[in-house]
């Protein structure tokens, strides 16, 4: 595919990763400070969970669609690889 959508892919990709990285460290920081509302805790545990596993599903799919849509995953694996 183009450089231009595949630039676009790897930004949004990282800009994932980053979003992620920062509910984690949102969810260690409630759980280490004294006093942080249990429920609080669990739901932003439940989302930060919830925000991964959807991102790499969005990910998956946006790769796929970066990499020209191939007939087959492993053109887009090869690709990475190569």
């Amino acid at each position: 595919m183009t450089d231009t959508i595949m630039q676009a892919y790897r930004d949004v990709e990282e800009a994932m990763a980053r979003y992620n990285d920062v509910l984690q460290e949102q969810v260690a920081l409630m759980r280490s400070s004294e006093g942080t509302d249990a429920t609080k805790l669990e739901r932003m545990t439940h989302g930060a969970k919830a925000m991964r596993d959807s991102s790499m599903i969005y990910l998956s799919y946006a790769k796929f669609i970066a990499y020209g849509m191939p007939d087959s995953e492993e053109l887009v694996q090869d690709d990475l690889q190569g």
